[in-house]
């Protein structure tokens, strides 16, 4: 059984998936309440699937990039949870999290995460048909102006699409769609089999290294 924690933006999720099937799933939308929300939802999921800590397989985290709060607060619970309970660790990109709920028949794809005062942190995926979705250059922030002003179509941003940044795609004259609410969710479902198959293959982080993958440093660090 994995566990899987997204806090990287105000979009919370928890999962647990046994390897075969998503046991549980939690997402909602979380004002700024990291801290106070995220410890009681995982005792919850545990005793909705009948789990103890200590009988996980493994974890999975996203990283980043996302919120400095909400990256550290989440990053945190995995890796006490990971080191006092001798729990491998995974740890994944946000990024990667949002393109495995997104269908290959879209073409080109962006994602999109929050990144405060009106900017967007955004990566461009190609498919790849062994592989999935492949990110094809590393995620950087953009105001939106920007992004639409340097990406030509025809492509499909999926995640954390605002409805100001919903009409100014539409209102582009360039041939970008955005995907649906549902399919735009960042499910920690779609981390937790992420999370399970680099665990399967070995691929393990370090908990005492792993550290999220901030695209900028935080104001005032």
């Amino acid at each position: 059984m994995i566990l899987a924690i997204d806090t990287a933006t105000r979009w919370l999720g928890l999962a647990l998936h046994d390897g075969t099937a998503v046991k549980a799933e939690l997402g909602w939308h979380c004002l700024n309440n990291h801290t106070v929300e995220l410890a009681p939802a995982i005792a919850d999921l545990q005793q909705r699937v009948g789990i103890e800590l200590t009988e996980l397989d493994a974890i999975a985290v996203a990283i980043g990039p996302g919120s400095y709060t909400g990256l550290r607060i989440g990053l945190a619970v995995a890796k006490g949870l990971s080191m006092g309970n001798q729990i491998p660790l995974i740890g994944v990109s946000t990024m990667d999290i949002i393109a495995a709920g997104i269908s290959s028949e879209v073409g080109e794809l962006v994602t999109v995460v929050e990144a405060g005062r009106t900017r967007v942190s955004t990566a461009v995926y190609h498919w790849q048909n062994k592989e999935g979705w492949q990110m094809g250059e590393p995620s950087r922030i953009d105001s939106w102006d920007e992004l639409l002003a340097r990406l030509e179509g025809p492509l499909t941003f999926a995640g954390e699409v605002s409805p100001d940044a919903m009409q100014k795609i539409r209102t582009s004259g360039k041939l970008f769609q955005v995907a649906t609410a549902v399919n735009s969710v960042r499910r920690a479902g779609h981390l937790a089999e992420i999370g399970w198959q680099r665990f399967r293959s070995g691929q393990i982080d370090d908990a005492a290294m792993l550290v999220p993958a901030y695209q900028q440093a935080p104001a005032g660090a």
